[in-house]
């Protein structure tokens, strides 16, 4: 009887949580999401860490999921001995590898030697219920009672003032980071975007879904021109820069998620200097 009582109190809090996020069970993760990094900021109250370029993962207490709710297929010895809490993090191959994290995590069948690569980096419990100050300390505890190697807690640091923060940023990127990420310390975890955590990058990027293919011209006559694509806001633009040959001849599919990269947007809020980056196969984000 403990024990079926147990699994229904599991089941309750499962859709309850659920319910509260305004989502079924079988959605998109509730992930918490980041706003890029702005500078009327307290910086003294923010946690500092470094920006991993691999896959958002969501471990659910049995299984992990992608940002957009698909199930990712770990081999059974990666999360054998793993909590049933909930533990937000990326799937990680290492600096400047992201097509490897993406091929390695996109199987249904696990390839035990790709998997042999990864890391889960592990920055949040989601249900933890406290604030992320209170988080942080329960987070590393339970990643070091875990004792794998390849499952760490991401190191965490203060940055006071802006130009400690830049630097940072810098040596980051020089080194072959991606980024950096704020988290606020006084935050809850609550799965919306907002300035509770935030993102800072050289320079800016976002995702728009494919629409259509533009035929080139001159000397990309018969192949890809252009992308035309559309943003979550619903607003399109051409993306025509930043592909390779090859991306060229065998463009990202119709219907698909890219990623571009981009300076600033104008008084329209179209990207200016939008330059194409990757497919974005790890996400699922809704069309509008």
């Amino acid at each position: 009887m403990t024990q079926l009582f147990a699994f229904l109190a599991k089941v309750f809090f499962g859709l309850a949580f659920a319910a509260v996020l305004g989502m079924a069970p079988s959605s998109a993760a509730p992930l918490m999401l980041a706003n890029s990094y702005h500078r009327n900021v307290d910086l003294s109250t923010y946690w500092v860490s470094e920006k991993y370029d691999g896959i958002r993962a969501y471990w659910d207490g049995e299984q992990f999921l992608t940002r957009g709710g698909k199930r990712i297929f770990a081999p059974a010895w990666f999360t054998a001995g793993w909590p049933q809490v909930a533990l937000d993090g990326e799937l990680w191959a290492g600096r400047g590898r992201f097509s490897e994290a993406v091929s390695t995590a996109r199987r249904h069948r696990p390839d035990d030697k790709a998997w042999r690569s990864m890391r889960f980096m592990v920055f949040d419990l989601p249900l933890h219920g406290g604030v992320f100050d209170e988080r942080l300390p329960a987070l590393q505890t339970l990643i070091a009672k875990l004792d794998v190697p390849w499952v760490r807690a991401v190191p965490q640091i203060r940055v006071h003032d802006e130009q400690a923060l830049q630097a940072l940023l810098q040596k980051t990127v020089k080194a072959g980071g991606e980024g950096l990420m704020l988290h606020r310390g006084a935050s809850l975890y609550r799965a919306v975007r907002n300035d509770d955590l935030m993102k800072l990058k050289l320079h800016e990027d976002a995702e728009a879904r494919v629409i259509a293919h533009v035929p080139g011209k001159g000397k990309h006559q018969g192949r890809l021109g252009a992308l035309l694509v559309e943003m979550p806001n619903g607003q399109r633009f051409r993306l025509g820069t930043g592909f390779s040959d090859v991306q060229r001849a065998s463009p990202p599919a119709i219907g698909s998620w890219v990623t571009y990269r981009y300076r600033d947007k104008n008084h329209s809020g179209i990207p200016r200097f939008a330059s194409f980056m990757r497919v974005r196969e790890d996400i699922i984000l809704p069309s509008r």
